[in-house]
């Protein structure tokens, strides 16, 4: 159900391609427009790309190394109805110039939901600066957090950082679990943790179609060696040459010199070089919806893809050849039934998916995806009437100088805020738009970076093994 019986103002934050997805999704889901989220999924729009029907999307991205290019957003798929590149004093400025007017104001231009698909020291920060820019206002935003994807690593570190938000939306049964224990167990208030799911599931349910095709979704940072990768890739375009009469399909997360949420130092585009592939080998690109649409066979490592696939029933392999270990994020499929090796796949074994694990996973495919965002739904409904009110609750994180001041004002620092949540001196002014220069400057120093990033730091890793 909406939010409200008017337009509901949603802002999105989001610092990567991945989180932009996640978060506009979100906003869709969150705000009622459940056909305008199931058509970005299913990349199924209308002509304008757009769901005007009682929601308006502005979406803010978070300057920084990972910043979507113009191509990532558009392979996204999800279009706002404003979209511009902020710092984060920049976005707290933008919001601090949203007033809310009367109780039900037909000329109110405050956001109803904000929504922070963003890193955890990141959330942290924004959430820190928005206490100091709503104190004292009777009446603001809810705000919503949580995670892309699956949540393998720094469980309590991430989760403390996101303290704070009105919701933390976790993506399964499982994590909501988690994310109470760690709460309860430091003494920090739980009750902003909501079950929910993957905003981006959908799409058909599997049928099988020939020619068969077999799908690799990379990931950007897993495995991180060169000998790894290079690996996995050999045996990806082993399977192809054993199987001439399947279609090979290396999915590639971006192209070089882009940036996702995880760096990626080696880009699988290149180590393809050095291999002489079979015609039944490809790279793709593109949503993952669309190359799901043909696939019989999804392997990864760990991806969030293979949720994607198990939620319409495709069968899928999580690969075990460099062992099942929390580097790799594949510990996280123990017990799925999906766990198989390239030699497994290459006989011709088809993973057979645990119900009962599945389903604590959020992957709905018996259908009860179409309510798997009710709760959240409510408790956002809910946190805004009592915005309306003026009785909801300030913003309070866990982290403050009193619980984490050896923490804490780095984590401020790093977006150039000081230790009350208000810019630093000499931080990049946020009252006026960058000239030509300075936007020059930032897009030479991006690309020097990601230039350093996949060229020299390998050179230089590998003259340290030397």
């Amino acid at each position: 159900m909406p939010v409200s019986n008017k337009t509901t103002r949603v802002a999105v934050l989001a610092d990567s391609d991945t989180r932009w997805k996640w978060g506009s999704l979100t906003a869709s889901r969150l705000a009622g427009s459940t056909e305008a989220a199931e058509a970005a999924a299913n990349t199924v729009r209308a002509a304008d790309g757009r769901d005007r029907a009682g929601l308006h999307l502005d979406g803010y991205l978070l300057r920084g190394r990972a910043t979507p290019t113009p191509r990532q957003l558009e392979e996204v798929g999800v279009r706002a109805d404003s979209l511009r590149e902020v710092t984060a004093i920049e976005f707290l400025k933008a919001i601090e110039a949203t007033r809310p007017n009367g109780r039900d104001s037909g000329d109110d231009d405050a956001y109803d939901i904000i929504v922070l698909a963003l890193v955890g020291g990141a959330v942290q920060a924004v959430l820190h600066g928005l206490a100091r820019v709503w104190n004292g206002r009777a009446r603001r935003p809810v705000v919503v957090t949580g995670y892309v994807g699956v949540v393998y690593e720094k469980l309590a570190d991430g989760l403390l950082l996101r303290h704070g938000a009105d919701v933390v939306l976790a993506n399964s049964r499982q994590d909501a679990e988690r994310f109470r224990d760690v709460y309860e167990g430091v003494g920090a208030d739980a009750s902003g943790v909501v079950e929910a799911a993957l905003p981006f599931l959908g799409g058909e349910p599997y049928a099988p179609r020939e020619p068969h095709t077999v799908v690799f979704a990379a990931q950007p940072s897993v495995p991180e060696k060169r000998a790894d990768r290079s690996y996995l890739l050999s045996r990806l375009v082993q399977h192809a040459r054993r199987h001439p009469e399947r279609e090979v399909l290396l999915k590639l997360r971006s192209k070089p010199g882009e940036h996702t949420t995880h760096i990626e130092e080696l880009p699988y585009q290149k180590l393809v070089r050095s291999e002489e592939v079979p015609p039944n080998f490809r790279l793709v690109y593109g949503h993952m919806g669309e190359v799901l649409d043909r696939t019989d066979l999804l392997v990864t490592v760990s991806s969030t893809a293979a949720l994607e696939a198990l939620h319409r029933r495709i069968p899928t392999a999580v690969l075990t050849d460099l062992g099942v270990r929390e580097a790799l994020g594949n510990h996280a499929f123990i017990g799925s039934g999906c766990l198989a090796s390239w030699d497994q796949l290459d006989a011709g074994h088809s993973p057979t998916p645990d119900p009962e694990w599945v389903a604590r996973q959020g992957v709905a495919a018996d259908g009860a995806y179409e309510t798997a965002f009710d709760a959240a739904r409510k408790r956002v409904a809910e946190l805004t009437e009592r915005s309306r009110d003026g009785s909801l609750e300030p913003i309070r994180p866990y982290y403050t100088l009193v619980t984490a001041p050896g923490y804490l004002p780095g984590i401020l620092a790093r977006h150039h805020l000081g230790p009350d949540a208000g810019p630093l001196p000499g931080a990049p002014a946020a009252d006026r738009e960058p000239g030509p220069v300075r936007q020059a400057v930032r897009s030479a120093a991006r690309g020097a970076y990601r230039h350093g990033v996949q060229r020299v730091a390998p050179v230089i890793r590998r003259m340290g093994e030397l």
